[in-house]
């Protein structure tokens, strides 16, 4: 992000949509009033442009390289892993998005009407993912969690049958469905390219399904592939 404060807001936006808390958090309009630098936009609100560019540039850098050791984790790490860089973002994530949506649907429904089919998608996605995260924080996670425990003290506990295996086949069955509707949204967006004429708020929504889709991606590789594999072994420890 060099020079970020010449930038224009829009194009600061355009480039990483991660930005886009730390804008609306200070109030800058980077839709209507996107073509402003960013150094004459914090100028007319009196805020620090220094301050603002810090917060852009770690915004940009939230996303870490590293390759985390996820095959050598226990099911708790695992947990602890999805509940913070999913779970989270999700519910962080997932009022901005429908926010934005609802913003393109409106004004720009007429012209493009897949915006307003993308936007009844999502409003149902929002709903099944937080069903369907409760679900796992009340249930799923805490029984994994109690059968670790059993499985590492070397006890054997009686647990009922299908006390994993149920909950577990009800979430994949969920992750399907919702990575299904995405796929769709990805279809309707043509791989979420915005028309040449889309504003801002046009393009921050489709970088924003984007993201939301590659981290559900991650979400669901990580319980599908790892988790519930590993909760359902140990499961099967203490039934012998």
């Amino acid at each position: 992000m060099t020079n970020i404060a010449e930038q224009t807001l829009a194009s600061i936006v355009t480039a990483n949509s991660r930005t886009v808390p730390v804008l609306e958090k200070h109030n800058l309009d980077f839709c209507c009033k996107g073509k402003r630098t960013l150094a004459l936009a914090c100028q007319e609100k009196g805020i620090t442009v220094s301050d603002v560019v810090a917060e852009l540039e770690m915004s940009g850098s939230s996303e870490t390289t590293m390759r985390m050791p996820f095959t050598s984790m226990n099911a708790e790490q695992l947990i602890g892993h999805i509940l913070v860089h999913h779970h989270f973002y999700v519910k962080q994530s997932m009022p901005m998005i429908m926010n934005h949506l609802e913003k393109v649907a409106s004004k720009h429904g007429d012209r493009f009407p897949y915006m307003t089919r993308i936007q009844k998608l999502f409003s149902e996605v929002q709903e099944e993912m937080t069903a369907h995260m409760q679900k796992e924080e009340l249930i799923l996670f805490p029984r994994i969690k109690e059968v670790e425990t059993a499985y590492l003290n070397k006890e054997q506990l009686e647990f009922p049958a299908n006390y994993i295996s149920a909950p577990i086949q009800v979430m994949e069955s969920e992750h399907d469905h919702a990575g299904n509707i995405l796929y769709e949204i990805r279809e309707l967006s043509n791989n979420y390219t915005p028309p040449a004429e889309a504003c801002t708020t046009f393009k921050v929504a489709l970088a924003e399904l984007k993201e939301f889709e590659d981290n559900l991606h991650q979400h669901v590789h990580l319980e599908n592939n790892l988790l519930f594999p590993l909760a359902e072994k140990m499961m099967k420890s203490q039934s012998n």
